[in-house]
């Protein structure tokens, strides 16, 4: 094992030196794409069959996998899973399981973060198992809802909800699934339990038989090569660097405004190229599969990760969240926003659930002032949107005038492209004076007009409200 370990070591060395790629970059591409020949093998002898083997085939495969890329560090997510299994054997389906898993599996992940993190962003053992956090975390929200009676859950509760505790080998694949271990997509365990029962998918009476999710898997996967090299070109004209360099520090205000969006936009790129070849792979398995449209087509978004027309489309930072990183967002939704109901107020429950992801992320102060920009920018676009569509001039305008509906989805494209850049300047560069080094180059532009906006609102919105029609006037 050693021996083989060394072998595509020097493979990786040669092929990083080749392509100008970081050698664990390149490991973690080639053991999602590993995923396409595994989803063969399934496909073809172990679907349909007994649920053990499937089992066993995915924990040997995922194991395998996190062994390649972390090495004997791999025990650190084996020793999650087995803890979290018999914290669930142990207490059943009570709200004492779902606290000790929680806190279990969020302290393990500190500790990680504790003991692994640098000023960089690193692809360390922690990276999967920040993943596997929240899918073991979730099983345990499932469990305890199955304990609960229908009345008291939601539509979604119910569809994820166990009325019978998973045994060790469905916990295990499900954690180790080789399509989404490394680095996601979530799916819950209900899924992955129809799936290797032959529940999941119902062709012509024929449950045995696979229909074609290869290709379109295929497909979804060449997007994200495409967009891996759209951040490859990206990355040589505005690298991760750039924004600390001299030559982004020579350009004027609008210049390096425009800057920090072009950059931030490549930045997201890398992301996004890196779920789509996950959810291909998912695809390839077939575990996406997500019934038929209203044409009776399959339909393969059971674990859509981005929505690329309202990403590449958006005109406000809200479509961002919308199409970026679906699941964790959804997860998140489900899992602490909507939990967090008790509190009586939505802000508080938004305010609580960006604060979870922040620590999820891990200690760097980057993650907090990130998603902090995240709330305040979405504060203000709840704020100001509906204001503006009841705005009937300029509403009349949009419409009726081409010229002025064009200049002003030109604006907002401008806004959202700068801002969404502005926002994730910290969750790339992390480290406090890195990050205020790119903030205080364009003079904090985002802080001032964003955080000021609770202040000067009143006086905003008696302004647009006089500007309407008199007829209008209340």
């Amino acid at each position: 094992m050693a021996s083989l370990t060394q072998n595509s070591s020097g493979f990786l060395a040669k092929l990083s030196a080749l392509v100008g790629a970081p050698e664990d970059a390149l490991c973690l591409l080639m053991s999602i794409l590993l995923g396409f020949p595994l989803a063969l093998i399934h496909r073809y002898t172990l679907y349909g069959q007994d649920p053990v083997s499937q089992h066993l085939f995915f924990i040997v495969s995922g194991v395998l996998l996190g062994f390649w890329n972390y090495g004997w560090s791999i025990l650190h997510p084996i020793i999650t899973v087995c803890a979290t299994y018999a914290i669930i054997k142990r207490l059943g389906s009570t709200k004492q399981c779902l606290q000790a898993s929680f806190l279990f599996n969020m302290g393990y992940l500190f500790y990680g973060y504790l003991t692994t993190s640098t000023e960089d962003y690193d692809i360390k053992w922690t990276m999967p198992q920040c993943v596997l956090a929240l899918r073991l975390i979730g099983l345990s929200f499932n469990v305890w809802d199955g304990s609960k009676p229908d009345s008291e859950l939601s539509a979604f509760q119910k569809q994820t909800a166990l009325k019978e505790q998973p045994s060790f080998l469905e916990i295990a694949a499900f954690s180790f699934f080789p399509g989404s271990f490394l680095v996601g997509p979530q799916f819950n365990m209900k899924r992955y339990q129809d799936y290797v029962n032959n529940r999941l998918i119902a062709t012509d009476g024929n449950s045995q038989k696979l229909p074609d999710c290869i290709i379109p898997g295929i497909q979804r996967s060449s997007l994200g090569f495409v967009y891996l090299a759209l951040y490859q070109i990206g990355n040589q004209f505005f690298p991760e660097k750039y924004l600390l360099s001299a030559d982004f520090e020579n350009l004027n205000f609008v210049q390096r405004c425009f800057g920090v969006g072009i950059w931030g936009r490549i930045n997201l790129y890398k992301y996004i190229s890196c779920w789509l070849m996950t959810e291909g792979v998912c695809t390839a398995f077939g575990l996406t599969y997500n019934g038929k449209d209203s044409s009776g087509h399959l339909k393969w978004d059971g674990c859509a990760n981005v929505e690329l027309l309202t990403f590449e489309n958006a005109t406000q930072y809200d479509h961002y969240i919308q199409s970026f990183n679906i699941n964790t967002n959804h997860w998140s939704a489900e899992y602490i926003y909507k939990r967090l109901r008790f509190l009586g107020s939505k802000l508080y429950s938004q305010v609580g659930t960006l604060a979870f992801l922040a620590v999820w992320h891990g200690f760097h102060s980057g993650y907090y002032m990130c998603f902090i920009m995240e709330f305040i920018i979405m504060y203000f676009e709840k704020d100001m949107v509906p204001i503006l569509m009841k705005h009937e001039q300029l509403q009349l305008l949009v419409k009726e005038n081409f010229v002025a509906r064009f200049a002003f989805w030109i604006l907002l494209k401008v806004y959202t492209l700068i801002f969404m850049g502005y926002a994730i300047v910290p969750f790339v560069y992390l480290s406090y004076p890195k990050y205020m080094q790119v903030y205080r180059s364009i003079y904090y532009c985002g802080h001032v007009i964003f955080f000021s906006y609770p202040l000067l609102a009143p006086f905003i919105k008696k302004a647009i409200r006089q500007s309407r029609p008199r007829s209008h006037q209340e």
